[in-house]
């Protein structure tokens, strides 16, 4: 597999010699490298340490991105090469550095993709979030889209891996047969980023200069809404921007822990358990 990359990336980079090679992250058997050459063009390599054989993330954000640069060339990096097993983007230049108009640039950016719509949810291809397959097989329903292939299936994969507390257990169960009377039944599908937590949203010298890392579908704009406030990096100031063009539905922050919710057990099966303090903080606003 090593050999197979390296092979690619030479073959990639043609004529010019590499300069520096680091690693960015290296995170569910994939590597993630920040690649300079001489000619100082930045790039981006993404690969397989040890290739997943029942779902590739990597052709799934490569599907992803080719979706998106249509739409919006700008927002997203571009794609260099791809193959099965690689996947080479440009490097956006960032610094994380914000000013205090930010969430007002946030919003802007965030509306244009969820202002993109569907008839249903769902995706023609599944998605990614932490290399984890996301079903996106298309749903007329939101309870079932969300109650069965998000919060029910992370919920499944926890508990298979290494069941929770029974208490936890019972809310959680509890909660999935009373979906219907707790989130909206049909609101509007919209394209959603997929993943778009603070580290996927670049910043450079005050100004937003893209995301990264998309694992795209279609489904209600207000779950990835209460991702950004899951960890607190939005507050009112982006909420103001944001109604004036989509309107969030006033019993909004009711069911925003159920949203939440979704999140908190997607780290405690990717990351770390601790996250159960998490998931029983939710359940306690939920109940």
């Amino acid at each position: 597999m090593k050999n197979n990359i390296e092979n690619q990336i030479t073959k990639f980079i043609s004529q010019n010699n590499i300069v520096e090679r680091s690693l960015l992250s290296e995170a569910f058997n994939i590597n993630c490298e920040k690649i300079t050459l001489d000619n100082n063009e930045i790039f981006v390599a993404k690969y397989y340490v040890i290739k997943n054989k029942q779902f590739n993330s990597i052709q799934s954000e490569t599907k992803s991105l080719i979706y998106l640069l249509e739409k919006f060339p700008k927002k997203f990096p571009s794609i260099k090469f791809f193959s099965e097993d690689l996947l080479i983007t440009e490097y956006i230049k960032h610094n994380d550095i914000k000013n205090a108009k930010y969430q007002d640039l946030l919003s802007k950016e965030v509306l244009e993709l969820h202002s993109v719509n569907n008839n249903n949810y769902g995706f023609e291809f599944h998605s990614q979030i932490g290399g984890l397959k996301q079903d996106n097989s298309f749903s007329s329903n939101w309870i079932n889209f969300f109650g069965e292939q998000r919060l029910n299936m992370i919920f499944e994969l926890v508990n298979k891996a290494n069941p929770m507390p029974s208490d936890t257990n019972k809310l959680i169960e509890k909660l999935l047969r009373d979906l219907e009377n707790r989130i909206p039944k049909n609101p509007k599908p919209s394209l959603l980023h997929g993943d778009l937590w603070q580290g996927n949203i670049l910043f450079h010298n005050g100004d937003f200069v893209g995301f990264i890392d998309p694992g795209i579908y279609f489904g209600h704009n207000e779950l990835e809404l209460a991702y950004l406030t899951w960890f607190k990096y939005v507050d009112n100031n982006f909420f103001k921007i944001y109604s004036n063009t989509i309107n969030v539905h006033r019993s909004y922050f009711e069911y925003e822990p159920i949203y939440q919710l979704y999140f908190s057990l997607l780290n405690v099966y990717l990351w770390d358990r601790k996250y159960i303090h998490d998931v029983n903080r939710l359940l306690n606003l939920i109940s």
